[in-house]
């Protein structure tokens, strides 16, 4: 099975565009990394619940997104970010001409991705997919790499899966990882997978360098569900540990997960703990909603500068060490860059 992982990869790399290494990928084409400046690395512009056997274009008024979004990312850029990556993968709402929309109207660097996204009892992934292997599942995410999703021309800057928060991996997820696994080797994409706790999260790193894969190519998405432990093994292996629900709920309870207090506890003890190279926050906010009036309750992306930033500060972070998290790590992280194991 080894030798025909090695065979593909030699096939698909033959085929895949070169790109200089270290590059990013927006939806406006490649940009050197110290072109990313402050970068949101985990939020959403539009999502569509319905699955992967309804969603399409025809579910949602692309300019409607785009007039509701809009004023959420002018202030953002008030803040001074440059960058955004939207996570919202395909067959979930995912929208290369929005975004692309969107990037021209303000200036952005905005990131989409490929990839399948099997939580939820498989719901977003389609049924191609199901009886599909590794190999077949990597040469459809390598296709977009290469010519653009859905004849837009825009190409996926990383990838998107997902796999259940228990801690052995199911088949049809395992498959994912593999495929995330081909797909990385193949073009260097950061592979950026909702993962949940600790042990589904090592549960992949496992899959990943039995394939040859670098942890250093891995983003632990939604590890707030983690524990302090397995950010530390996580990190001590190479990953990426995604922090990405910042909100200032008034319903949030003290030092829950997401409340800002959280977060300036959390990002303190893995300051002490010397692993603020790997670590990497936002939002997870937008959520235009697809069958919702006006798309629902859509969530700015603001709460990091006006309330966690400064309680941070008050708390002895430096501008430094907000650069490490804002600056330095998303554009590491995400540079098209192939790492092996």
């Amino acid at each position: 099975m080894k030798n025909c992982f090695n065979y593909l990869l030699v096939f698909l790399t033959t085929i895949v565009p070169s790109i200089t290494l270290a590059q990013v990928m927006t939806v406006n084409g490649a940009i050197d990394p110290e072109e990313m400046g402050l970068t949101l690395i985990h939020e959403h512009i539009m999502v569509d619940w319905i699955g992967a056997d309804s969603t399409g274009y025809h579910r949602w008024d692309k300019k409607e997104i785009v007039e509701r979004a809009l004023p959420y990312l002018e202030e953002l850029k008030k803040y001074g970010a440059t960058s955004f990556l939207d996570c919202t993968p395909a067959y979930l709402g995912r929208d290369p001409y929005v975004l692309k929309d969107l990037a021209k109207r303000t200036g952005l660097h905005i990131l989409t991705n490929t990839g399948y996204y099997g939580f939820g009892n498989n719901k977003y992934v389609p049924k191609s997919a199901m009886k599909a292997s590794p190999e077949d599942i990597a040469a459809i995410w390598i296709e977009e790499f290469r010519d653009g999703i859905d004849g837009s021309g825009v190409r996926p800057g990383f990838m998107k899966i997902s796999v259940e928060n228990e801690k052995t991996l199911s088949e049809m997820h395992t498959k994912l990882v593999k495929a995330a696994a081909l797909t990385h080797l193949a073009t260097g994409m950061t592979i950026v997978s909702h993962t949940g706790g600790d042990g589904p999260a090592m549960a992949q790193l496992k899959v990943l360098k039995d394939m040859g894969v670098s942890p250093k190519a891995f983003v632990w998405t939604h590890a707030q569900n983690g524990t302090m432990t397995g950010y530390l093994q996580a990190a001590n292996q190479g990953a990426w540990i995604s922090l990405d629900n910042i909100n200032d709920r008034p319903t949030n309870k003290p030092d829950s997960p997401g409340s800002i207090s959280w977060f300036v506890k959390t990002l303190l003890e893995l300051k002490d703990n010397g692993i603020l190279n790997h670590i990497l926050i936002s939002h997870d906010a937008g959520w235009y909603d697809v069958g919702e009036k006006n798309g629902g309750n859509y969530r700015g992306y603001t709460d990091l500068f006006t309330k966690l930033i400064p309680q941070l500060k008050e708390n002895g972070f430096t501008q430094v060490d907000l650069d490490v998290l804002l600056k330095q790590n998303p554009k590491r992280a995400y540079a098209i860059k192939i790492r092996r194991e």
